[in-house]
């Protein structure tokens, strides 16, 4: 009973930092249910569902700060959706699973530790084939992971300077749930397997993505957010790649 009620509250916290930052939280899901042994073919597709409901949630709080630009965003989406669907098709053993995963931890912690904001003059107009580009890889990756893209769409985005740090969380955040709910109807067509408690999770996860969603887009010191994210996710990334 002990563990549920860490589970639960471990869980909390990933949403509500991961939704502080405009991240639906997908990769913090799964690393939290790797360590916990949920088998991959579970893992996958409640890491999407909880993705939904929390990157939503951090999307319309950063859209009504006025941080969101629909032209930068559409060609990203439009070449990731059905990318997205098509990774979601696949199925990869369960240590190979883990060691993509683990990789791919990585590259939050460094987009959160040395990935300064953009200052706004320094922003560059965006390129629309270098977006279709960016969101077919970042799709078919999503689906295939099972995660929503934003931890890999964020630093491309600030080192291409096309948006700041609150724009870029405007913009992973949609990025995320469209992504989430392709890769989510990949899957459905192989069948998936859904956790019997998976509305506490929603419950936990949607709660924990409305206090990091207020917390980041209008309140809190984004700088405190990121970095103890940052140092979750390193140890979750090496424990997945190395035992």
């Amino acid at each position: 009973m002990e563990n549920v009620y860490l589970f639960y509250s471990l869980l909390f916290i990933v949403a509500m930092l991961y939704s502080s930052v405009g991240h639906g939280g997908a990769s913090g899901y799964l690393a939290l249910m790797a360590v916990y042994a949920f088998t991959p073919d579970v893992m996958k597709p409640t890491a999407l569902i909880l993705n939904l409901f929390v990157s939503l949630t951090s999307f319309i709080q950063f859209y009504r700060g006025e941080h969101f630009k629909w032209k930068i965003f559409l060609p990203l989406a439009i070449a990731s959706i059905p990318m997205a669907f098509i990774g979601g098709l696949i199925v990869m053993e369960a240590s190979v699973y883990k060691k993509i995963l683990g990789s791919l931890l990585f590259i939050p912690v460094i987009r959160f530790l040395f990935f300064a904001n953009v200052p706004d003059h320094e922003l560059k107009k965006s390129n629309v084939i270098l977006s279709v580009l960016i969101g077919c890889f970042i799709g078919f990756l999503s689906g295939l992971i099972g995660i929503g893209g934003g931890i890999i769409l964020s630093p491309i985005l600030l080192l291409l300077k096309w948006t700041n740090q609150k724009q870029t969380a405007a913009i992973s955040a949609l990025f995320i749930f469209v992504n989430s709910l392709s890769g989510l109807a990949g899957q459905l067509t192989k069948g998936i397997n859904i956790s019997p408690d998976m509305l506490s999770y929603v419950a936990i996860a949607f709660a924990g993505g409305l206090c990091g969603a207020y917390l980041g887009a209008l309140k809190f010191n984004q700088n405190i957010l990121k970095n103890t994210l940052a140092v979750v996710l390193m140890m979750a990334g090496w424990k997945l790649i190395f035992t």
